[in-house]
């Protein structure tokens, strides 16, 4: 039976606010294939998942039918407080340009952790609080999902246990102080309190860490202690679902203008802020009602969608979470330690993964260097020092708007402005003063973590 078109007014009168996240895995014909359970090869099951998630959670990760699911109140009081986010119109960038494309960005950094992760932080923290929990542990890579777990815990009381990648705990430090302040303990991983981080200094002496390896400690100690679950901020459906408040905020406010965005632009690492931004656009599409241009971009160092392989794989460095079909690096790799902390994953969302391997979006990959390049020029624009990952999606939204100006194509571009920079400076500086260098693997390099892929599938 056919749906009907989604209601996107769907929001509170006062502020334009979404009272509902929008599921686009409900308008997709295939569907995300499900976690697989390790040692059985079978898809995960509800109880399996809740021995590590939440139970709201995980009926959230499982569900592919529903369109719309209800932002409880609570939730949405909280979000009062720094949505709707703006969407800008990139003017000075424009001019500067010379560009007959028109650019708007959404601009996700208004709030104290700086980024668009408190989204699913603030929802994944209220879950556990409705559960009875007494806390929750979690990974971060450049700290923004930390920082906005741990604001969300402070307000709902919860103990917050961060495990922070080495490489981001030692290049942004004051990062790691605004944990601390939301009262987060917060761990370099790879550590030596779990056996998991323990096996991982053993094998990869000196390693600065990954995002793969810091999720293997957290769901560790998560499982080995009562009264606390594993909280995640990308990769999982929940939270694709739980940021599509990004995109459902922005395409109302275009909608109000009569504006259609030809391109739609956002970085790529494990999928949070890109699913969230394109989820509503993508179910037009997907519905045929209209079309757009998606563009994932992603660092060169951890290029998973344009040279990874769609497969089954773990989504952690020790292999103690479940199996995920997905773009992916091989669990092992542990990327270079550049400074887009939170895109140094060797995976990405399975549901991003599906639609890329379906012909629905594009993917680019771009060196840090080009990457900082945009950054500066952006900050000198527009006003906003934006964070190392955003810039990503400036670099594309940038060239794009250069090649409107070599052909006069007007065309519309939209692109996610995740977060900002200003715990970033390191990277800055080492960009100013020549010191950044662009690393990306070689083909063999590649090619020995994809052999190591588990044979599934």
């Amino acid at each position: 039976m056919a749906k009907e078109p989604i209601p996107y007014k769907i929001y509170l009168e006062e502020n334009e606010m979404p009272t509902a996240w929008y599921n686009v895995r409900a308008d997709m014909k295939n569907k995300p294939a499900p976690l697989l359970n390790p040692a059985t090869g079978k898809p995960m099951t509800a109880d399996e998942l809740s021995a590590v998630f939440c139970r709201e959670l995980v009926a959230q990760e499982l569900n592919n039918d529903d369109r719309l699911i209800p932002i409880p109140t609570e939730i949405r009081d909280f979000y009062k407080m720094y949505r709707p986010s703006p969407l800008v119109r990139a003017y000075c960038l424009e001019k500067k340009l010379n560009t007959p494309a028109k650019i708007y960005y959404k601009f996700e950094g208004n709030n104290t952790s700086g980024s668009h992760k408190l989204n699913s932080a603030i929802a994944q923290a209220y879950y556990a609080r409705e559960q009875g929990l007494k806390g929750v542990t979690t990974e971060t890579g450049a700290g923004q999902w930390g920082t906005a777990l741990s604001m969300a815990c402070a307000y709902f009381g919860l103990d917050c246990k961060v495990y922070m990648v080495k490489v981001s705990y030692e290049q942004k430090p004051f990062r790691r102080e605004v944990m601390r302040t939301y009262g987060a303990s917060v761990t370099p991983s790879p550590s030596m309190e779990t056996n998991v981080g323990r096996a991982i200094n053993a094998q990869f002496p000196g390693t600065t860490g990954s995002l793969g390896c810091a999720i293997s400690e957290a769901v560790e100690a998560a499982t080995s202690r009562e009264g606390y679950r594993y909280v995640l901020g990308s990769v999982l459906n929940q939270v694709l679902l739980h940021q599509s408040v990004i995109g459902l905020e922005a395409k109302a406010a275009l909608d109000k203008y009569g504006i259609v965005p030809d391109v739609i632009i956002g970085c790529a690492g494990g999928g949070s802020n890109l699913g969230g931004l394109i989820s509503p656009f993508m179910g037009e599409k997907l519905r045929g009602e209209r079309d757009y241009r998606f563009v994932a971009v992603e660092p060169a160092s951890c290029p998973s969608f344009t040279r990874g392989k769609f497969a089954y794989d773990f989504c952690d460095t020790g292999k103690v979470c479940p199996l995920a079909k997905m773009y992916t690096l091989g669990s092992n790799f542990i990327p270079a330690p550049n400074h887009a902390g939170g895109l140094r994953y060797h995976g990405m969302s399975s549901t991003l993964s599906q639609l890329y391997h379906d012909g629905y979006m594009e993917a680019i990959s771009v060196p840090q260097t080009a990457v900082f390049e945009a950054a500066e020029y952006f900050a000198r624009c527009e006003g906003i020092l934006p964070a190392p990952e955003s810039s990503h999606a400036i670099r594309a939204a940038i060239d794009e708007a250069v090649k409107c100006r070599e052909t006069g194509k007007e065309e519309t571009i939209l692109f996610g402005l995740t977060g900002t920079g200003y715990f970033d400076m390191v990277a800055y500086e080492k960009y100013h003063d020549g010191k950044m260098e662009d690393y990306v693997p070689t083909d063999e390099e590649l090619a020995k973590y994809a052999a190591e892929l588990p044979k599934i599938g």
